[in-house]
């Protein structure tokens, strides 16, 4: 008797569990270093120096914690759209293995000072090729199972996470090309003014790709299956797909506007930076408007909260951020925590959001469960946690302003109005305002994992069976 095939689910329960884990790690340190703005004294050690955490968070919410949800969810969706199992599973688990290697060598080697000093980019050479064979793991395994599916279409899901998947090998390997000059210490293959391009054409698609087109993956199939109809539009889908990856590439620049970079292509970044708001707003009225005819389920379903918040809250951060690239706004806001605000309505508001939302919908279904341990839990860490974003991200647009307009602030004899410790002092309310903001982010997480825990613990690891080619569902 020939048993029914099975999707792969078991380096998907991983990357899901792992998602929450690095999740906790990750802001766990964000909030310490948010603290160490607010009482100095608390960098107690050299390896304990915010110099040397900041890096570290950043590393671990992005690609520990979003890596993760991404790998996780990819893995599912690449599966049930096309009614097929996994491409070599036993390359699935080096890839989920491999990566988290990854994240344990950048705790250790960051809080150490082993870095090359380039934002997002920060770990050594030996890391950076483990990071590429990863990376061309996971490609084979996903791109494989595309080209074995059961289905002649390709969902759309897919189209966005196979170009993160192959943008983000591009950008690491140009980007991170070094020379070594010993186990742990390299310099970049660039020098000057090209360095600086390269890099931020690798960091502002960073975010471009790993934190946008990857987690619109994540929405294109999560949020349908959650409201139970069709996405709005297919067409707006395909077009904001095509948009989005061709524009988003050009606009680095608006990282290095009055800098030795020259001009041109300062406003070539800046303009490509305002036509990037057309294709992030079709995206984010697309899976609005998905919810036409359903509007009443959010008042009583957690995650669907956690997913149109995110994409409210994408929607704000693609509008600020090409407002934020014109070069007179970026007079003012640029080294002020303005921009610290906006990187934080997209990671937290947009990207961590999507993802808890989509890590909900997947928990269950990976255990065997009908639903989470406890709605109830879901909903207070839905409110929780958006309150902390609201006054993480207020706080810091509020000291950013400020912060700007006293820096530039002149007395009538041309010198400056206040010293530079001035504006650190009056940004110290906003910083504590900040910090709260943080913990309770971070407060959600560990409900979260509570909650996470519970539904294991209750249920058992599941694979459902392979749908049929002719199956209708996803």
């Amino acid at each position: 008797m020939q048993t029914q095939a099975t999707y792969d689910y078991q380096v998907v329960r991983q990357f899901s569990v792992m998602t929450v884990i690095w999740g906790i790690v990750g802001m766990a340190v964000g909030v310490f270093i948010a603290a160490q703005l607010v009482w100095p004294e608390l960098n107690v050690a050299e390896w304990l120096h915010f110099g040397r955490l900041r890096p570290l968070h950043t590393n671990a919410v992005i690609f520990a914690f979003g890596g993760c949800a991404l790998m996780g969810t990819s893995y599912y969706v690449v599966q049930r759209t096309s009614h097929t199992s996994l491409f070599l599973p036993w390359l699935a688990s080096f890839t989920f293995w491999g990566w988290q290697l990854v994240i344990v060598l950048a705790a250790i080697t960051l809080p150490l000072g082993l870095t090359s000093g380039k934002e997002y980019a920060e770990l050594e050479w030996p890391i950076d090729v483990l990071i590429a064979v990863v990376w061309v793991s996971y490609a084979v395994v996903f791109f494989g199972t595309i080209a074995k599916r059961k289905t002649p279409h390709i969902y759309v899901a897919n189209w966005f996470y196979g170009a993160f998947i192959i943008a983000v090998a591009l950008l690491h390997i140009v980007n991170s090309a070094a020379m070594p000059v010993g186990l742990w210490k390299s310099y970049s293959a660039y020098a000057g003014v090209q360095d600086a391009m390269i890099q931020w054409w690798y960091g502002h698609n960073a975010v471009g790709f790993f934190l946008t087109a990857g987690f619109l993956g994540i929405m294109y199939y999560f949020v349908p299956k959650q409201v139970g109809r069709p996405v709005y539009s297919y067409r707006l889908s395909v077009v904001h797909f095509w948009a989005l990856i061709f524009t988003y590439m050009w606009a680095g620049p608006h990282h290095l506007h009055y800098t030795a970079l020259p001009d041109w292509t300062q406003s070539l970044g800046m303009a490509f930076s305002l036509i990037l708001l057309a294709p992030s707003w079709g995206g984010m009225i697309n899976g609005i408007m998905t919810l036409s005819g359903a509007w009443d389920k959010l008042r009583t379903d957690p995650i669907l909260k956690f997913l149109i918040t995110a994409l409210s809250f994408y929607g704000m951060s693609t509008f600020e951020g090409p407002m934020m690239s014109i070069k007179t706004v970026n007079a003012l806001s640029h080294y002020t925590d303005w921009t610290i605000g906006h990187v934080h309505s997209g990671a937290l508001g947009w990207v961590a959001m999507i993802s808890i939302g989509a890590i909900y919908y997947l928990l269950p279904r990976l255990y065997g469960k009908q639903e989470m341990y406890s709605v109830r839990l879901i909903t207070a860490h839905f409110w929780i946690a958006t309150i902390g974003i609201v006054l993480y991200i207020a706080s810091m647009w509020i000291a950013g302003v400020m912060q700007g307009l006293m820096w530039r602030a002149t007395n009538p004899d041309g010198t400056l109005t206040y010293s530079f410790v001035e504006s650190v002092k009056a940004s110290y309310p906003f910083w504590t305002v900040r910090l709260l903001g943080g913990v309770l982010f971070l407060a959600g997480m560990f409900i979260m994992a509570y909650n996470m825990f519970r539904t294991m613990w209750s249920g058992k690891p599941f694979n459902a069976p392979v749908l049929a080619p002719t199956a209708a569902a996803h």
